[in-house]
């Protein structure tokens, strides 16, 4: 289904995740999310009575799931945790390339511009947290324990997320391509204070 046939919640929704991604919370006015979304005025209230910050909220879940997606086909073949972050690392990186390299994380760009803003502190948790117990899941299936998975997803995320920053900033996405040698093996407890 092409962008134009959606229905105009879904063109709405997407239209600002891009936007979003791209310039910002704060950068984005109604009508460049109308013109993008090719919406008639009025149907942004219609369908996100609380405006703009409801469709952040919406955005941001969508491009969560999109992720989400993107987590689970690299590790739906992967014969191991670390085929399955490599995987991740590199599909990542194509994004990167198909994208643009100035878009921030779609959940950052959109939820953090409003620091004051509690519900967006909230749902930008949620979505990252959802990533991260995805990621610890598959960690799980491959025989990891329960602290082990943890710490090795979490790890993952802050990779991952560090290095989309700088493939931005050196405008290279093999940044992304070399994560893979940072997380082969789950990163060591913290040692106890004395």
């Amino acid at each position: 289904m092409t962008t134009a046939a959606l229905p105009t919640k879904d063109r709405l929704i997407q239209a600002a995740a891009k936007l979003f991604r791209t310039h910002g919370y704060h950068g984005v006015g109604l009508n460049d999310l109308l013109t993008e979304a090719a919406a008639p005025k009025g149907s942004l209230y219609h369908h996100f009575p609380n405006g703009k910050s409801d469709l952040a909220i919406a955005a941001a879940t969508w491009a969560s799931d999109q992720m989400l997606r993107l987590i689970a086909a690299s590790f739906a073949e992967a014969k191991t945790f670390e085929d399955g972050a490599t995987t991740l690392c590199f599909k990542l990186a194509k994004l990167f390339d198909l994208t643009g390299q100035q878009d921030g994380c779609p959940i950052g760009s959109t939820l953090f511009e409003d620091p004051g803003n509690a519900e967006f502190l909230e749902h930008a948790e949620r979505c990252y947290s959802g990533w991260i117990d995805e990621v610890q899941d598959n960690a799980r299936r491959f025989g990891l324990s329960e602290t082990d998975a943890k710490r090795c997803a979490e790890h993952v995320f802050l990779l991952i997320e560090g290095g989309w920053q700088l493939a931005r900033v050196r405008r290279n996405s093999d940044i992304l391509r070399s994560l893979p040698d940072l997380f082969k093996t789950p990163p060591a407890a913290p040692k106890k204070a004395s």
